[in-house]
């Protein structure tokens, strides 16, 4: 059974070169160049500026890997052409971040401050109102990274202090306070 996702075509734009050499793609675009090892699951066939993923056989494994492959090199073309961008929200009295060359430090409460090591192919930026913008063409690496800052102090639900995504919606709570 092949995957509905899978079927579609990966389309290639103008400026963005793919190459195919054993399974391992690779997409060289305007903004870098992302590889990835697609493994003996799926055939790849480029024609007519498309890609065009397909389950090697019939077995669960080709048919999970089916979706997958074409969803991940779906994002690297969007990566090298567009780039990709998440903004974390940091919320709190005192709780601050900036960037200092290719560290995030990060003022969250406790004691001492968090120092986070921007990853290479990462832009970061922080600004005065608690906002941290996190950009690059990796979306898996640009999702990871943000995930181990927002790790570092969760959103609570009784004040929204932390740190949370911009799209994120947090569910607040009554305190003890508010019954009786």
């Amino acid at each position: 059974m092949a995957s509905k996702i899978g079927k579609l075509p990966v389309t290639i734009p103008a400026g963005v070169n793919v190459t195919i050499d054993n399974n391992l793609v690779t997409v060289k675009g305007p903004k870098g160049e992302l590889k990835q090892d697609c493994g003996a699951f799926v055939k790849l066939e480029l024609k007519n500026g498309e890609l065009q993923v397909n389950p090697a056989d019939e077995s669960k494994k080709a048919s999970a890997a089916h979706g997958l492959y074409q969803r991940l090199i779906s994002n690297m073309v969007t990566g090298v052409t567009q780039g990709f961008t998440k903004t974390l929200i940091i919320t709190g009295v005192g709780y601050r971040a900036e960037v200092k060359g290719k560290e995030l430090v990060m003022n969250l409460g406790y004691s001492n401050d968090f120092i986070a090591i921007i990853p290479e192919g990462l832009t970061v930026t922080a600004d005065k109102d608690g906002k941290v913008t996190v950009s690059g063409i990796s979306k898996q690496q640009v999702g990871e990274f943000c995930a181990e800052i927002r790790k570092l102090r969760k959103p609570e639900p009784y004040k929204g202090k932390g740190i949370r995504y911009e799209t994120e919606v947090i569910r607040r709570k009554v305190g003890k306070t508010g019954v009786k």
